[in-house]
């Protein structure tokens, strides 16, 4: 499915809640692998605040894209976001959303 870029270049944006590795299972633990780069995927929520709407987003990010010690608060940038919508059906159950990821995040704003 395709992807679309956000332009966060007029937004502050802010670590909502601490990188955590992205499951690709529950279950089992299994961890999210970045497909092109084999880095591990982890998932940090982000609030991006523009224009006078602020949002909460959970957002998939390489692992070497996460700087160290990126505690909630702190402002960031945000490198190459992108949005795209999926679509699965699990038991019988169709799901659908939409997911995010970048390819880091900075420090400072």
């Amino acid at each position: 499915m395709p992807s679309f870029k956000i332009d966060t270049s007029t937004a502050v944006v802010f670590v909502a809640t601490a990188p955590t590795p992205k499951l690709v299972n529950k279950q089992t633990g299994e961890i999210a692998v970045d497909r092109e780069t084999g880095a591990k995927m982890m998932t940090v929520g982000l609030l991006i605040s523009d224009e006078g709407e602020g949002n909460l987003y959970q957002v998939a990010i390489p692992e070497t894209g996460v700087p160290e010690n990126l505690n909630p608060g702190t402002p960031v940038s945000v490198v190459g976001l992108k949005a795209r919508d999926w679509e699965n059906e699990f038991n019988g159950q169709k799901r659908h959303g939409i997911s995010f990821r970048a390819v880091a995040v900075t420090p400072g704003a």
